[in-house]
């Protein structure tokens, strides 16, 4: 028995917790087993030059320059990119100021304002997202099948080439 006459709390309590932080990584691309790193810019902090790596980049203050990441970008309602955004998954609260190429999807949220360009496979926009830009849907880019040899062209002999060139 707890303090206060309340029950304690058994194991199954967390549970549902657990359940929840699943749900909530589901929408991750799948990286490498080692890079699931974390980075996140706080909201009072302004960032100039180059993001780049892999994992998941939380983005809550300023950032002015490239975000090119092999992974997650998230941009909260309080974060700003001032430069092109490029990563698997993009999901935009904040704004962004500069194009977006996604790999894999975007997601511009209700809060979320994108000035500029959009690539992507999947774009979604609720309602009260604004795009003031251009997108291009692109299909998910697939493994290129290897050349096979026999279908190689060969090349003119030197011959017909000698011919061709006389007969002008």
């Amino acid at each position: 028995m707890a303090f206060f006459g309340g029950q304690s709390k058994s194991p199954a309590s967390l549970e549902p917790q657990t359940e929840t932080v699943q749900q909530q990584t589901e929408d991750l691309p799948d990286l490498p087993p080692d890079s699931h790193s974390n980075t996140v810019i706080a909201k009072d902090v302004l960032v100039t030059g180059k993001v780049s790596g892999e994992g998941v980049v939380q983005i809550d203050g300023t950032v002015e320059g490239e975000v090119i990441l092999k992974g997650y970008v998230s941009i909260t309602a309080t974060g700003k990119v001032k430069g092109p955004v490029e990563a698997d998954v993009i999901r935009i609260a904040g704004r962004v100021e500069g194009s977006v190429l996604s790999h894999d999807h975007v997601q511009l949220e209700r809060t979320g304002t994108i000035e500029g360009d959009v690539t992507t496979v999947s774009f979604v926009i609720e309602n009260g997202g604004c795009l003031n830009g251009r997108t291009t849907m692109v299909q998910a880019k697939k493994p290129l099948p290897k050349p096979d040899k026999s279908s190689t062209p060969k090349p003119e002999s030197s011959e017909k080439t000698e011919k061709k060139e006389n007969a002008n």
